[in-house]
């Protein structure tokens, strides 16, 4: 497509979502559970659409050459359809946070102040690769009060677009207007850079994937960009630790699902337990077949186990089976260590001191700090949240995972009864 297409194109999309907006605000919650209910039953009906569609781009996407992984990423499975129904029911029946008032106050010259929760407005969403997220944000949007355009990843045009057909099919049916939820219907790399530039239409930007992608959107957005970069999260073993207990945390964190933001990267552990408790996790850890890198002091324990790390090891969000292991000579080194090479995810401690448990919750500079947790915690259903779009390290408005209340913002509302300012 020519840029001015691209503009134009770009240009009615936003100003449809913000109309459709200001309609959705005030939507009743009975009426958006019966949307999510209903969109759930059309997945279920339209599954032999979506899954031929959803064909097109596995073709695509071999003859592209996409990893196995990708494609198993991109790939809609009968399976897949009923986890994105299951999903549409538990935001259904999640308590609708739009309208809550709270902290009413009546002030000195007579008005009663107070705070209502409203949504944000439109939000962008761009991701990657996976088209089950098309249904789970428009979804977690739509029931916070937000119009939501989606952009997916080229790679996934051709589900995305069905899928946005059946969500939008069904908010006709109810006399909704479809403008709440669109998907953009190509895949040019301007569109994105189009999208980014409408902060007069787009009030947040959510990127989901990979490092580059939300550097590269953060820096190109001319509207407030609600990011996370990487996972590094650490866990430190302190003095007193109960060691029984800390080895199950620690594979836990690492092992269970390496691949993921929450999972471990970082082990840091006190140097007056190093000999004794270092062969014991680190055999652990071996046993699973984590590759362990460590510093001087640790190999100088565990030799055998134990590989030298490089200084770009250091801060390093492998993904995989491997972390990085140092020695420490207490909390405040530990907590040094996390602030140079945390990424504000993810940090838990594993102490009996109730003292040092509190220094680390309240010195810790993280989404989620814990103590004798595993860092896999840090997630919106574990939390109590529900669904979530994702987490966020940064502090404004939201940090950590997000759910339904941090997809919207608070208000203030005034009862007045003829008071005037003096």
């Amino acid at each position: 497509m020519e840029r001015a297409q691209i503009e134009a194109a770009v240009l009615d999309m936003v100003k449809k979502a913000k109309g459709a907006a200001r309609s959705l605000s005030a939507m009743p919650a009975v009426l958006k559970n019966a949307i999510l209910l209903d969109v759930g039953e059309a997945l279920i009906a339209q599954q032999p659409y979506i899954v031929a569609e959803n064909l097109k781009d596995m073709a695509a996407g071999e003859q592209k050459g996409l990893s196995a992984a990708m494609l198993d990423r991109l790939r809609i499975t009968e399976k897949g359809i009923k986890d994105m129904v299951q999903g549409l029911r538990e935001v259904a029946a999640l308590e609708d946070p739009v309208g809550e008032v709270n902290e009413m106050r009546r002030r000195p010259s007579g008005i009663v102040v107070g705070r209502m929760r409203v949504p944000l407005g439109v939000i962008l969403m761009i991701y990657e690769s996976r088209p089950n997220v098309t249904i789970d944000a428009a979804a977690l949007c739509l029931k916070a009060g937000n119009a939501v355009i989606l952009r997916g990843g080229s790679e996934a045009i051709h589900s995305n677009l069905a899928l946005a057909k059946v969500l939008q099919g069904v908010l006709s049916q109810h006399g909704v207007d479809p403008a709440i939820v669109q998907v953009l219907g190509f895949t040019d790399r301007e569109g994105i850079d189009v999208l980014l530039q409408q902060e007069e239409y787009i009030d947040l930007v959510i990127p989901r994937g990979g490092e580059g992608l939300i550097r590269a959107v953060t820096e190109k957005s001319r509207i407030p960009v609600l990011k996370h970069y990487k996972g590094v999260c650490h866990c430190f073993v302190d003095v007193d630790a109960d060691q029984e207990m800390a080895i199950p945390i620690i594979l836990n964190a690492k092992v269970q699902r390496p691949g993921v933001c929450n999972a471990l990267e970082g082990l840091l552990v006190h140097r007056e337990i190093a000999e004794e408790f270092l062969p014991k996790v680190a055999q652990a850890l071996k046993k699973e077949g984590v590759r362990i890198l460590g510093c001087h002091s640790s190999r100088l324990i565990c030799d055998e186990m134990i590989e030298p790390a490089a200084e770009s090891d250091w801060g390093t969000e492998f993904l995989d089976l491997a972390l990085v292991v140092k020695v420490v000579a207490g909390i405040d080194e530990a907590m040094d260590y996390i602030d140079r090479y945390g990424s504000k995810h993810t940090e838990t401690i594993i102490t009996r001191s109730y003292e040092r448990s509190q220094r680390f919750l309240r010195e810790v500079d993280a989404s989620a700090v814990m103590v004798n947790a595993s860092t896999r915690f840090n997630d919106g259903g574990q939390f109590g949240l529900g669904a979530e779009i994702g987490i966020s390290t940064t502090k404004l408005h939201a940090y950590g995972p997000m759910g339904l209340k941090e997809l919207t913002t608070q208000k203030f509302i005034v009862y007045g009864a003829g008071e005037t300012r003096a």
